[in-house]
């Protein structure tokens, strides 16, 4: 789903419940550039951490991934699917999707940046 689509995607997703905007980018990127959409609750899980938390998370719930560029957050919602989550949506082009498409205020992220050059860490338990 596109970033512009997403506060329809919470007005719909309300009517079961507050849905979750699930943030799985590591600290670095959230100090970077951060959102938190009306109406959602936001989590900022690293996406390593998601398979260790899963019990904190309501299978009925509407959650909505978002990443820097939707690769870990097409993993995270894949991954929660396979666990019997049903009410799933991928934010396409994550974080710099949003930045172009509802909120230029944000800053650019820089790949480049010592903060965006993070440590490989090994997602087998996700794919």
């Amino acid at each position: 789903m596109p970033p512009t689509a997403l506060p329809a995607w919470l007005a719909t997703a309300a009517g079961a419940g507050q849905p979750l905007l699930l943030d799985v980018r590591e600290p670095a990127e959230w100090h970077t550039a951060s959102v938190h959409p009306e109406g959602a609750e936001l989590r900022q899980w690293p996406m390593h951490t998601i398979p260790a938390r899963l019990a904190e998370l309501d299978r009925a719930r509407p959650i909505a991934v978002l990443c820097h560029h939707g690769g870990r957050s097409m993993q995270v919602a894949l991954f929660l699917q396979q666990q019997g989550f049903d009410h799933l949506a991928n934010v396409a082009g994550g974080i710099d999707a949003w930045a172009l498409q509802l909120d230029p205020s944000l800053p650019a992220t820089d790949l480049s940046s010592p903060y965006m050059r993070l440590p490989a860490r090994p997602h087998a338990e996700l794919h």
